[in-house]
């Protein structure tokens, strides 16, 4: 044990992490469970939510101000959301369904791993960068960011690899990529290759030219699917 460093209790261990909400979105987009709630109030209240995050910030903006936007009572948002933190919990997680949804009917337009691959890369970048609530939240509120999606202790990496590496092994199921590549270790370069352009502006590279980004998928990243043989 390092000094200055305390020792475990005996017997007692530490509570287990809840998901992340990109981990919760990832579960809903790949169980299926991912239908809009059939409910037209608490819909419009995440639209106006949405909207009001989008133009104010989450911290600045109050429940009132959603509620106004939407039209409705202050008595009404609380009876659909008991506090400000449940009602950004939500918005932020709908969100995130959208991109793993947008992802998958993205790479259901090509017509080969690699193409997938590329496709991939664009519509991750597209999706989130593009997002005037979660591109606005990683340019000017980084912090609440990951506060809010568990993203401090690399869960939202971990949810993303998983998500990739589900669709890598597939692509070995039907025959398309090496069948001894490492599809946890590919996810993981992957994600954090495309991770360093969201979190790390680039002075060489334009994330909003789809073009571009797509010749760096082609040259860096579709190498990733053929590991080199001992």
């Amino acid at each position: 044990m390092k000094p200055g460093q305390a020792a475990a209790t005996p017997g007692i261990q530490s509570p287990p992490q809840s998901p992340s909400l990109l981990q919760r979105a990832y579960v809903a987009v790949v169980g299926g469970d991912f239908d809009e709630p059939d409910d037209p109030t608490r819909a419009r209240l995440l639209d106006a939510a949405f909207d009001q995050f989008c133009r104010m910030g989450i911290q600045r903006s109050s429940m009132d101000e959603v509620a106004r936007r939407a039209g409705l009572s202050r008595v009404t948002i609380y009876r659909k959301f008991d506090t400000k933190d449940a009602l950004v919990e939500q918005v932020i997680l709908r969100e995130f369904r959208r991109y793993f949804l947008r992802f998958l009917a993205d790479i259901g337009e090509a017509d080969t791993a690699e193409e997938r691959v590329v496709f991939g890369f664009v519509s991750s970048l597209r999706s989130i960068l593009g997002n005037p609530l979660i591109g606005g939240l990683i340019e000017t509120e980084p912090t609440l960011l990951a506060g809010s999606i568990g993203a401090d202790d690399g869960r939202m990496l971990a949810a993303v690899r998983q998500f990739l590496a589900q669709q890598l092994r597939k692509e070995q199921s039907a025959g398309n990529i090496a069948a001894d590549l490492d599809t946890e270790l590919t996810a993981e370069m992957m994600v954090r290759f495309s991770n360093s352009f969201l979190t790390v502006p680039s002075q060489l590279v334009d994330v909003h030219d789809d073009e571009q980004l797509a010749a760096i998928a082609r040259r860096y990243l579709v190498p990733m699917l053929n590991p080199p043989k001992p």
